[in-house]
């Protein structure tokens, strides 16, 4: 059962990149398409940050009413409208149609991340070991196959349009056949989370607004996404600005970044339970701290590509830190998982207009650089997200 289910919700993290990437390594595309300057284009993608935060701060009420099968099979019916009003977006050239569409994959997105990770954590908790960062290796593994299915969409010349009704057809029936395996663990069969509590399910998802520690290890997570989530925003754009690049070799620079998380993602649980969460958490700052500043300052592509694999590998890890933190104490995982996700969907609110803006200015690879400020954040803040209970960290192996 949990080796089943540990495949299965692996398999749902993978295509939830695969959805993902593959449209954002297409942006060079859809700001001709739509005729927008990198500015506006960023300005535009703040709707989708606006119908997540709007999700977020609900979904662990959502998940203990519904449960996270429920939720996740309505997040995949949600997707479907939502890339169809992108899609016919991109053919029409209507601004209008695309904030509607991405303003839907963002609710869609916050209804789909919370549940698999709250049903993530209940595998690791059943294994007994540190196995989250696996689950957020499948999703890099995911979003390198949507960066390079991009890749190969653009260089043939196919339009965004087609590419997205493809992709968007064939995750969607992969995600449902998946879907009841990988909740197998989830609460609605415990019994030891959030369906336990339905009555007290909206009292519990506003009081971990309360709470200190998962409001700072909401903005370590805020720190994590916005170094991952800006990656996924604008380094194709950056390296096909910075370096007159063609964007397929921009898509194939982003497939390097989340080639390097993924391998930094698969050798980490081992990482995390040798060393500890905290020092782990630390030495990922640095290396994405000193990628950002190779990426952005590096005159030539092969010394900037060195920077995107050091950005990648300290991108990896405090994700999946941040989330097992939040996740420590399973009755409370749900509201608490939640709440620190929505410090990421500050994030991906905030970066995509600011960074747009600054682009304008400076260039997309030097606006880059301003993500080394949460990187720093993250690393005043690697203490929360020791475990709290008097567990040692690193955690004990006790499973296969």
């Amino acid at each position: 059962m949990v080796a089943r289910a540990r495949w299965a919700l692996m398999a749902q993290f993978a295509l939830f990149g695969v959805l993902g990437t593959s449209w954002m390594s297409r942006l060079p595309s859809i700001r001709a398409d739509l005729g927008l300057t990198a500015g506006e284009l960023g300005a535009l993608l703040v709707v989708g940050g606006a119908g997540t935060l709007a999700a977020v701060t609900v979904t662990g009420v959502v998940v203990a009413r519904l449960g996270s099968r429920t939720t996740l099979v309505v997040a995949t019916a949600g997707n479907v409208l939502g890339f169809g009003l992108l899609a016919a977006a991109t053919l029409t050239g209507e601004v209008a149609l695309f904030a509607v569409g991405a303003c839907v994959n963002g609710i869609c997105g916050a209804l789909v991340n919370v549940p698999i990770n709250i049903n993530a954590a209940a595998v690791e908790r059943a294994v007994g070991r540190a196995v989250l960062p696996h689950f957020h290796a499948a999703f890099s593994v995911g979003a390198a196959a949507g960066a390079l299915v991009a890749a190969a969409f653009a260089w043939t010349g196919t339009p965004v349009a087609v590419q997205l009704a493809v992709v968007t057809g064939v995750v969607t029936v992969a995600r449902l056949l998946l879907v009841v395996p990988a909740t197998a663990l989830g609460p609605e069969r415990t019994g030891s989370g959030p369906q336990a509590h339905r009555g007290a399910g909206a009292r519990g998802a506003l009081g971990a607004w309360r709470e200190p520690r998962t409001l700072l290890v909401g903005l370590v997570l805020l720190a994590a996404s916005l170094s991952e989530g800006s990656a996924g925003t604008w380094l194709a754009l950056a390296v096909v600005d910075g370096f007159d690049a063609r964007e397929s070799l921009g898509a194939v620079a982003y497939g390097t970044f989340v080639g390097a998380m993924t391998v930094v993602r698969f050798a980490g649980t081992g990482l995390i339970d040798r060393f500890g969460r905290v020092a782990v958490l630390r030495a990922s700052g640095a290396s994405a701290l000193v990628g950002l500043l190779l990426f952005g300052l590096a005159p030539t592509l092969p010394l900037a590509w060195l920077g995107i694999v050091a950005w990648g590998c300290g991108a990896a890890l405090a994700n999946p830190i941040a989330i097992s933190a939040a996740s420590d104490d399973p009755v409370h995982a749900a509201a608490r998982v939640a709440v620190a996700s929505s410090f990421s969907t500050v994030a991906m609110l905030a970066a995509p207009p600011l960074l747009g803006l600054l682009a304008d200015t400076v260039g997309v690879r030097t606006a880059l650089l301003a993500i080394t400020g949460a990187v720093v954040l993250s690393l005043a803040l690697a203490g929360q997200v020791r475990p709290p209970t008097g567990r040692p960290d690193p955690a004990p192996r006790t499973g296969a």
